[in-house]
């Protein structure tokens, strides 16, 4: 009997001292808040949990994942933040400016990465993109603006009038709006400025921009993207092509864009999360990312509609589109 007891309390040390012979080993949590649905946003989530599993943490194995979607409401937002924040989850992903601004507002001590976002400095999540000093990193979706709109002039060299369409109060949509009325007026033509509050006003401000521009220039606004069959449909009613923020946009049916890969730009967030799950890193210090090779993606099928031609040397970028 002794000896039982004796070999019963050696089996006991052993399963505390080794997780594979008692008790699972703990699986990190991370929390992750999309700010609202559509391609982009899905595609930077996707490429996220690749990047982690490319990286050795494999959902359900070692490391669980919570998905939240913010519906686009800061006051759902701030309620997700919150549980995360209840739930001590080990690591948050933030999926555009808003869903990481909500993040970032409710702790200063659990690690945040946010992806999709235009301007982490201007949005004050960071002091510098160097050095980001506080509890937040990630990956930055800045397009190349000024080249979005010399496309205007590439695929419609008289335009004279660019309408501007975006959600005045998202700070990536100001970040990008600001570029855009640089290159503008650069290029010799007028802006047009339209915003809008929510989903429910972009029909309406579509419309009001038929007759008064020669093309329509769309930020990678989260409203506007989410909303981006109703703008292309009446874009297309009102004659205007659609110079787009992302490849996403030109999917659903915009017309042309040069912009990030929102999936390579998760994977990268994903590398990020795994140095810091590991302990490899600290988020304050790991500078911002980037992307620099950036794509075209010409909707052929828009662009015959519209009685447009395709420049030649970007012929092989134009796709039929259903």
């Amino acid at each position: 009997m002794k000896r039982s007891m004796n070999l019963l309390a050696a089996l006991l040390v052993m399963a505390l001292l080794l997780p594979g012979l008692g008790m699972a080993e703990e699986k990190p949590v991370v929390g992750i808040l999309q700010y609202v649905q559509h391609d982009a946003l899905d595609s930077a989530r996707d490429g996220f949990v690749k990047g982690l599993a490319d990286e050795g943490f494999v959902e359900n194995v070692n490391v669980i994942f919570d998905y939240q979607n913010g519906q686009a409401s800061q006051d759902i937002c701030a309620s997700i933040a919150d549980k995360f924040v209840a739930d001590g989850v080990d690591l948050m992903l933030g999926i555009a400016t808003p869903a990481v601004l909500s993040l970032a507002g409710k702790t200063d001590r659990i690690p945040i990465l946010g992806t999709a976002v235009t301007d982490f400095v201007g949005a004050k999540l960071a002091k510098s993109d160097d050095a980001p000093g506080f509890n937040v990193s990630g990956t930055s979706d800045m397009n190349p603006v000024a080249d979005q709109i010399k496309l205007i002039k590439r695929f419609l060299p008289e335009a004279k009038v660019v309408g501007i369409l975006y959600t005045g109060s998202e700070i990536n949509s100001q970040t990008q709006v600001r570029l855009a009325l640089e290159e503008i007026a650069a290029q010799g033509m007028e802006a047009l400025e339209v915003t809008v509050n929510n989903s429910n006003d972009v029909q309406q401000a579509v419309q009001s921009l038929a007759g008064r521009c020669d093309a329509i220039y769309l930020p990678t606004d989260n409203i506007i993207s989410a909303a981006i069959p109703i703008v292309a449909e009446e874009a297309m009613k009102a004659g205007l092509a659609l110079s787009c923020g992302e490849e996403a946009q030109v999917t659903g049916g915009g017309t042309f864009t040069l912009g990030v890969n929102y999936f390579r730009l998760g994977e990268q967030t994903g590398h990020m999360a795994a140095q810091i799950l590991r302990g490899e890193a600290k988020v304050g210090e790991m500078p911002i990312q980037r992307q620099t090779d950036f794509q075209y993606l010409v909707n052929k099928t828009a662009c015959e509609a519209l009685g447009i031609a395709v420049p030649e040397d970007l012929a092989e970028f134009a796709v039929e589109m259903k």
